[in-house]
């Protein structure tokens, strides 16, 4: 069956992953490809499916309700999987109205076209869908009760091949309170809450699914993991925030992309799907695996560089543990993490040293440049 489905923030990390997916598994589906291209959206993250006939890149903002509004109208859209957002911390912290705009005005602009557009047809909403992918960190924080590691209260295949510890015994659940402690948590809060909105008021078929940390190739060396092997590879200092004690559930970004697959096709309408790796490390734990696996493949001593390590002040607001119980999606849908945060981190390290030219133009801004003198 044929479909026409936008994916916003499609240039981006997580988004040139499902753009990606979605392109090469569903030959009869016209993929919409919308970013604004800002400095974490990259076109040489898409360049093996550019030329695709099925693929199609459109500049855009979000916020600008027009423009969503005819690119809806004018490639009669089914389906939107939402993924673009301003998405880091740090970046909230210093300017929080960039992602009030984007996050909470850019949402409720999709939303609003897609609910005029929709609502003008004959069908209306009949097998339409609007995914739209938040964070776990709307929950806010977790306490670290076990601080040496505990065995997870849940079972499942996936979980013998992982980290397999837990450092608390409570978990995000679906149905946990949103207690976001950042602007940018607040802002994701704020457009979840505007996309179930549209369900109940409207009747908009939607769908929220709250994920928790990734990683893997394309991701902006701004982010923790890519920073490190960026650094590590030029024996620059490695910044941790505090001690390193702060925890976080890990998810490999091609399992994600998977998720998201499964969920746009087969999730329950209004339903909340949680998307966790049941991986959760210290982030001093897994600065050290990166280290260690950076120096091996570079051929230094494994572990030379853990003197690169440098303890900086702690982030405002700075949430000690984050961990997402995803049995519902395990149990309803049959998902299921596939990697070891080793084997996943092995990967990842390996793609950014054999990609370094990309490396190289995301770090001096070289990308963006290209794009200006394309777009003006």
């Amino acid at each position: 069956m044929q479909r026409n489905i936008i994916i916003t923030g499609g240039a981006g990390f997580i988004g040139s992953h499902v753009v990606r997916l979605f392109v090469n598994k569903y030959a009869d589906y016209n993929i919409i490809n919308v970013d604004k291209l800002t400095y974490a959206g990259n076109l040489e993250n898409l360049t093996d499916i550019e030329d695709m006939p099925n693929y199609k890149f459109v500049r855009a903002d979000i916020c600008d309700f027009d423009a969503m509004l005819h690119l809806m109208q004018d490639e009669k859209v089914d389906g939107i999987i939402h993924l673009a957002a301003e998405s880091h911390v740090d970046r909230s912290i210093k300017d929080p109205f960039t992602f009030a705009r984007t996050n909470v005005l850019g949402t409720l602009s999709l939303l609003q076209a897609a609910k005029l557009y929709w609502e003008s047809l004959t069908e209306k909403y009949e097998g339409k869908r609007f995914y739209h992918i938040s964070t776990d960190e709307v929950y806010g924080a977790l306490q670290m009760t076990n601080p040496e590691g505990i065995e997870p209260p849940f079972t499942t295949t996936a979980s013998s091949s992982q980290h397999h510890l837990a450092y608390g015994t409570d978990f995000f659940y679906e149905d946990t309170k949103y207690m976001p402690h950042s602007p940018y948590s607040a802002s994701k809060a704020s457009s979840d809450h505007f996309v179930r909105a549209f369900h109940d008021t409207y009747g908009m078929p939607t769908i929220v699914t709250n994920c928790s940390n990734n990683y893997g190739p394309y991701q902006s060396p701004e982010k923790l993991i890519p920073l490190f092997i960026n650094n590590i590879r030029h024996r620059k200092p490695l910044p941790v925030y505090g001690k390193g004690e702060n925890v976080r559930d890990w998810l490999y970004v091609e399992d994600h992309a998977r998720a998201i697959d499964i969920i746009f096709h087969k999730g329950t309408i209004a339903e909340t799907y949680n998307i966790g790796g049941f991986n959760e490390w210290k982030n001093i734990d897994i600065i050290q695996v990166v280290i260690n696996t950076v120096d091996r493949i570079l051929g230094r001593k494994e572990g030379e560089d853990l003197n690169l390590i440098t303890y900086v002040t702690d982030r405002l607001g700075h949430d000690a543990r984050y961990a997402i119980d995803s049995t519902k999606l395990q149990k309803e849908l049959g998902w299921e993490p596939s990697l070891q945060f080793e084997e996943g981190i092995e990967k990842t390290v390996r793609w950014y040293l054999d990609h370094q030219e990309w490396l190289d133009n995301v770090t001096s801004g070289d990308y963006l440049k290209y794009y200006e003198k394309m777009y003006g």
